[in-house]
């Protein structure tokens, strides 16, 4: 197996902020896996909040380059089995290495990945939201009305936060769903979530800090529900998410990949909670992965690319939130540049 990778930094288009700061990019590792004349494509993020560092993640991976290169790909089941035990310590990295494995094969057997893990191009997906980050309410009207689109995901930080969505109102009848990235307290999430429904928001997503949310118990009446997205990183956490969440939030770079993502979804739905896939700030590879497991669940946030200034390669892309997968065997991916 040939492995290569590059350091890219990915642009965003304007400041994003989120209740854990403001940022204009993100750097990531692009990985390249060749064998048999196919390349395929990976991704990694560096994200501080979660002590993502690309100089730890490409330690790791020189530190296992030699045996990374002796494991050939059969099977992207077989290759993630052959690799977890080295990569396991970093599961960003474990998810680039899995999701260029899948795109690999997929364009090795002339196969879309979608249809490997056994849905279709043509069933029906949930529309993508579009994240508005945190900013000035102004600035985040502007930026609603610069960007007509059916399902808005809202960043939230915790101070007047339904004054700001009544706001945000006043230019769109767009369903919202918010992310206030653990800053709100138990007694605001009790508070708000009559009022948020009112204002047509379909979901919380992790409205309160992991080190209280047992607390999430104390409220048994939600007329909007409320999803773990920092609080559930892999399928050993679904189990916990179950007692305190109404639905999960997959993201690849958490948990590993595809292949424990679409573990994770089978594992959610035997808990009867709902599932929602989600992205970091990533190009159309970490983007075309995720969208491979978009007719198994019921919401989707994939606008990391188009967040971006430049998108180093192309893949699939949304049409006013409609996903629309690329024509390409593997994951669809393919690098631009």
């Amino acid at each position: 197996m040939e492995i290569s990778w590059q350091i890219v930094r990915h642009q965003l288009a304007s400041p994003f902020g989120i209740s854990k700061g403001v940022y204009t990019h993100r750097n990531a590792l692009i990985l390249t896996l060749a064998q048999d004349n196919h390349q395929g494509y990976g991704e990694a993020t560096e994200i501080p909040y979660y002590h993502i560092r690309l100089g730890r993640l490409i330690d790791l991976l020189q530190d296992h380059l030699t045996p990374l290169r002796a494991i050939e790909l059969d099977t992207p089941a077989q290759y993630f089995e052959h690799i977890s035990p080295l990569l396991n310590a970093e599961p960003f990295l474990l998810s680039a290495f899995d999701c260029a494995a899948h795109d690999l094969y997929g364009k090795i057997n002339q196969r879309k990945i979608v249809n490997f893990l056994g849905y279709c191009e043509t069933d029906p997906t949930p529309l993508s939201s579009y994240t508005i980050g945190l900013a000035e309410p102004a600035v985040m009207q502007q930026k609603i009305q610069a960007k007509p689109w059916p399902l808005y995901k809202i960043k939230l930080a915790g101070r007047n936060d339904l004054l700001l969505l009544q706001t945000l109102r006043e230019v769109t009848p767009a369903p919202f769903v918010i992310d206030a990235n653990e800053a709100w307290s138990i007694e605001q999430t009790q508070e708000y979530l009559p009022a948020l429904a009112d204002l047509n928001v379909q979901m919380v997503e992790q409205p309160v800090h992991r080190d209280i949310e047992q607390d999430l118990t104390q409220i048994k009446e939600r007329p909007v529900p409320i999803f773990a997205d920092e609080s559930c990183h892999n399928l050993a956490d679904i189990k916990k998410c179950a007692t305190l969440y109404d639905g999960i939030n997959i993201k690849l770079m958490k948990c590993g990949g595809l292949t424990p993502a679409h573990a994770m979804i089978e594992k959610a739905r035997t808990q009867n909670l709902q599932v929602m896939v989600g992205c970091m700030t990533e190009s159309s590879i970490g983007i075309s992965a995720a969208a491979q497991l978009a007719p198994a669940v019921d919401f989707l946030d994939l606008d990391g690319a188009m967040l971006l200034d430049h998108d180093p390669a192309i893949g699939v892309r949304f049409e006013n939130g409609k996903l629309i997968y690329a024509e390409a065997f593997g994951n669809g991916c393919l690098t631009s540049e």
